[in-house]
């Protein structure tokens, strides 16, 4: 701890003269936050100075105090710090785990921003810290008097139809309209309250438009390209329907805007593009938090395209491959996606965002956990996946892996020499004219090469 520094989970007090007001406060924003360690006797940059050993007791005791005091703590806290002895020195170690309360001290609530405590003053930051707080998940809440009526029966089918496709013997094939919504928990008991009933994830996946802006008045999701028009935008779409639909027109606005890449795995040409907006797209609308007010957003840029969406965090952190612990924010909605192929199994996704992000632009994207949700990535047209480019010029070497060797020697002959014959290829790279001839049909199927011009004068493009 003390070698990484102060962060969202650490805080360093030099407590001289005993705990003051900024500790109380630090306790807080950790137990409202995602909890934390305070060491007291070590200051702002790691360095131990220790406390005096005469006071640690005292200390202790009046910190235990003023937690238990209701007219400063509310609720009230009960922690146990611990004295610790390093390298000769007393320090005082503070453990607050994560309350599932928000708490205030002096009638003041705080949050934790970085390695800041925060005054959490304005409605929507004390919204986003309750909504954090819930032990439910807001997508099954009961809505008694939303009935089948309210829900598109087209939109049933088409789901029932793309779940039999992916799976052909699959149940809901069989299954009437209301065994298939059971069959999915969209229709379920609330056993705590005893109402039975459509909940918020039925509504939201298969509801009808009216239905879904009287129950979710603030939902949206805005798709927006800003490449030239940068102070405003150069295409806006804003998307207020179902669940359904809105992954559609998301996916459609993607296609209008972005350059399609295709590699080769498996012996199948597959889109770079459409697995990374998938993921992208599925993210936004099934890990998403439904009770907030916050607009999710869509955004596709020169450098970077990227989706911001509210989300119940239960860290506060970027995201990698190593440490990604899946947890499904709206379960219900995730199995519903993953049912009818919007969405791949929780974890999945991320691994082969940041695989084909790689190939994709050349490099990997980011994902912050917090209140917000922020998912990024990196965005360059002119970066070939079948070979990279520095400073303007080819490297064959960069060539991934699920090209051939021979291919990737065809495609490094042709950035050096677009003019390049097959007879000349099949000198360059060791096999016959009729093996060449192949290959080049099979990178031209890819998307990886082009002919421009006639077979005898035209020249081969590495896209």
């Amino acid at each position: 701890m003390l070698s990484l520094g102060e962060s969202s989970t650490v805080e360093f007090k030099r407590c001289g003269n005993g705990f003051e007001a900024d500790t109380y406060e630090t306790v807080c924003s950790f137990s409202n936050r995602f909890g934390g360690t305070i060491l007291c006797g070590v200051q702002d940059d790691g360095t131990v100075i220790g406390l005096p050993d005469s006071n640690t007791t005292s200390m202790v005791r009046n910190f235990i105090t003023v937690l238990s005091n209701p007219n400063l703590f509310q609720p009230t806290l009960a922690l146990d710090p611990e004295v610790i002895f390093y390298k000769g020195k007393t320090i005082i170690a503070i453990h607050v785990p994560v309350s599932a309360e928000v708490h205030s001290y002096k009638h003041v609530v705080y949050d934790r921003v970085g390695d800041c405590d925060i005054r959490s003053v304005s409605t929507s930051n004390l919204a986003d810290m309750y909504i954090r707080k819930r032990n439910v998940f807001t997508e099954q809440k009961i809505y008694e008097y939303v009935g089948l009526e309210d829900l598109r029966p087209d939109l049933i089918s088409l789901c029932r139809k793309r779940a039999v496709n992916k799976r052909s013997d699959h149940p809901w094939k069989n299954l009437d309209d209301l065994e298939l919504l059971k069959s999915a928990r969209l229709y379920a008991k609330d056993y705590e309250t005893g109402k039975q009933g459509l909940n918020l994830a039925a509504v939201l996946l298969l509801g009808r438009d009216e239905v879904i802006g009287s129950i979710c008045p603030a939902y949206k999701t805005d798709a927006i390209l800003r490449k030239y028009n940068v102070d405003r935008y150069d295409d806006r779409e804003t998307i207020s329907t179902n669940l359904i639909d809105s992954y559609d027109r998301l996916i459609a606005f993607s296609h209008k805007h972005l350059w399609d890449k295709f590699c080769l795995e498996n012996d199948q040409t597959i889109s770079l593009r459409d697995i990374i907006v998938r993921e992208m797209v599925s993210n936004i609308l099934i890990h998403r938090e439904y009770s907030s007010t916050f607009v999710a957003r869509f955004v596709i840029e020169n450098t970077h395209m990227y989706t911001e969406n509210a989300c119940r965090a239960t860290r506060q952190e970027q995201l990698t491959p190593e440490n990604l612990v899946p947890v499904s924010k709206n379960p219900i909605i995730a199995s519903f996606f993953s049912t009818i192929g919007n969405a791949d199994e929780l974890g999945s996704g991320t691994r082969n965002l940041f695989k084909y992000s790689k190939l994709y632009s050349g490099k990997c994207p980011t994902m912050m956990e917090d209140d917000i949700f922020k998912l990024d990535v990196p965005l360059d047209d002119s970066y070939s996946y079948a070979i990279g480019r520095q400073g303007g010029s080819f490297v064959g070497e960069k060539a991934p892996a699920y090209l051939t060797s021979n291919q990737r020697k065809i495609v490094a002959a042709m950035a050096s020499d677009g003019s390049v014959t097959a007879a000349r290829l099949s000198e360059i790279v060791g096999i016959s004219t009729r093996k060449v001839e192949e290959n080049i049909r099979t990178l031209r199927e890819s998307g990886i090469i082009r002919r421009e011009g006639s077979n005898k004068s035209g020249r081969w493009v590495v896209l």
